[in-house]
This record gives structure tokens, sequence and C-alpha cells, in this order.
């Protein structure tokens, strides 16, 4: 059993972010294979949420990398060698936000954004900017250690086609990671590009929502919304060139011409 204390010498026992101390129990919790030994970035400017956070993630087999302001944290992730992030929304020099607009054209890896925030406008904005998951305060350390995890066995694990995929003027380098619309590069986000990658390898097939979010995201932790917004931001980047379909109350599917 582990005691922690803050900058005031109280322990924190409900959820981080919360405004109740007391007991935190933290057990050993390596994990074994592709995931062991990442490195993470924690972006937190409130320092002893930070500190239980990478307490946590040290003890679940990580490797952390510390910021406490937005500067700081874009700088480390144009720096390479990080294969997760998790970045506070509100950080001081340069939100969370912006943090991720800047750094995602550059970087494919996971990005969870740590908010108090919980809207529903927050979380669309976030997603849309190339996030890959929504972390809402008061949270437990452990879910956020899963949460973690399951991004990076999802980002190690996708299963990339030999070739391309092209349906029309929509061609997928899949080895590049590039979609091309008659020839020109379209930009699209690592969660983007494997929904579309996953609907263009089976036209015509419906996929319900559920059925996305196992095959795309592979975790539980994610709302059916987080499909929708993934979709809409698709249908607007590649304008009429492929028609992705709603089916009412089962889900999606790409229209085979």
């Amino acid at each position: 059993m582990l005691w922690l204390y803050g900058a005031d010498t109280t322990a924190h026992s409900g959820p981080l972010g919360s405004e109740v101390w007391g007991e935190i129990i933290c057990g050993p919790d390596r994990v074994a294979g592709v995931t062991a030994g990442a490195r993470i970035l924690v972006a937190e400017d409130e320092a002893a949420l930070r500190r239980v956070l990478v307490l946590y993630l040290t003890r679940a087999g990580y490797e952390v990398v510390e910021a406490s302001d937005g500067v700081r944290a874009l700088a480390t992730l144009l720096g390479g060698g990080i294969d997760a992030a998790l970045i506070d929304v509100m950080l001081p020099e340069m939100d969370g936000f912006e943090v991720v607009r800047q750094a995602r054209p550059h970087s494919s890896i996971p990005m969870l954004f740590l908010t108090a925030k919980g809207e529903e406008a927050h979380r669309v904005a976030g997603l849309e900017l190339g996030a890959d998951d929504y972390i809402v305060k008061p949270f437990f350390a452990e879910e956020v250690v899963s949460r973690v995890r399951a991004h990076l066995r999802r980002a190690a694990g996708f299963t990339e086609p030999p070739t391309s995929l092209r349906r029309g003027t929509v061609e997928l380098k899949v080895s590049e990671r590039r979609c091309l619309v008659s020839g020109q590069e379209v930009l699209l986000t690592r969660r983007e590009f494997d929904l579309l990658a996953l609907l263009m390898g089976h036209p015509g097939q419906v996929f319900s929502r559920e059925q996305l979010l196992e095959n795309v995201w592979g975790s539980p932790f994610f709302t059916i919304k987080t499909v929708d917004v993934h979709i809409s931001a698709l249908r607007r980047k590649l304008g009429g060139s492929l028609t992705i379909s709603a089916m009412r109350g089962v889900g999606y599917r790409l229209e085979p011409h």
C-alpha cells in the first residue's frame, strides 16, 4: 500500500483532479510485450496530479517524460522518441489544443487529452484536431494507465494491407500512410486513416459503430459519438470523392461505386 502526498502533505484517495484526499493504493503493474518500456509524455501543469500520473505510469512499466507547460510539451513531441502523450487542455504558455494541432502533422502517436471540460463541444474539437481520446477530470489513475495501454497496443498492432487501397479517385498508400485524392495529398489523422482503410477494404459492408470502435480504436472506453465525429471529418476532407452512408440505427458503409 502506498500513500502519496502533495505539497500540503495530504494524500489523495478520490479520483485524480477532485478535491477529495486520502489513500491511494498502487501495486506493480508491468506490461509485457510491445508496450513495455514505452516513453509517455505527461504534460500537466498541476504538479501534484502530474506526480501521481508519473508514479502510476512508471509502476506500469513505462518511461515518463514530464512537461509543465505547452511550449515544453510541443518541443518534446517534435523532438521525437515519444510513444504516447497525456496532454492537459489548459496548459500555460500554449494550451493543449494548440500543442496537438501543431504536433499532429509530424507525429501519429496516441495523444490523449486531460481536461476538466467535459462538454461535447470540447470533445469534438479535441478529436477533430487529431486527439485519440478525451479523459475528463476527476479520474482514477488506473483508468488512465488502462487507456494508455490500450492505445499503445492498438498503435502497435494495427495490421496494414501489403500495398495500397484504391476506390474511385481516392488512393490510400498504406505503407506510407498517405491519402491521395486525384493525385493530391489529403492530410488525415491516424484514426481517420485507419477508419478509411477499414471501410475501403470492405466496400458495401455495413459496420456498426461498435464494430468500428473495436476494429479501429480497439478500446471499450470510447463512446459511439467518437465514430460520428471521425466519419464527419472524413466526409469533409474527401468531399464527394467517396460516399460514406449512414445506415439509420445501424452504422456506416462505404458505397462500392
